[in-house]
C-alpha cells in the first residue's frame, strides 16, 4: 500500500509548519499579511493555512523512488479533513 501524492502525515505538517518556524525567525520574509509581529509559530500557521509554504516534500519510498507531493493539494485535503471533524 501507497500513500497517496496529495495527503499529509502528521509528521509532514509538524516538519512544514516547524521548518517554516525557524525560517521566518532566522528573518526569512513573512508571506502572508500578518496584523502584528510576533510568534514565528503563529505566522508558519498562517502562511500554511492560506498555502504558502515555500517548502517541498520529497518523500523516498522503500522501493527508491522518489515521489514529489503536491502541496497545495495535500493542504487542501488536509484542511477539509479537520474542519469536517471540529
Amino acid at each position: 500500500m501507497r500513500w497517496p501524492n496529495d495527503r499529509l502525515t502528521r509528521f509532514e505538517i509538524a516538519r512544514l509548519i516547524g521548518a517554516r518556524s525557524l525560517q521566518i525567525a532566522l528573518g526569512a520574509p513573512v508571506l502572508t499579511k500578518i496584523e502584528e509581529t510576533g510568534d514565528s509559530i503563529n505566522i508558519a500557521k498562517q502562511e500554511f493555512k492560506e498555502k504558502l509554504i515555500p517548502i517541498t516534500i520529497k518523500r523516498t519510498l522503500p522501493s527508491g523512488e522518489e515521489v514529489v507531493v503536491n502541496i497545495k493539494k495535500a493542504i487542501d485535503n488536509w484542511l477539509a479533513e479537520n474542519t469536517e471533524e471540529n
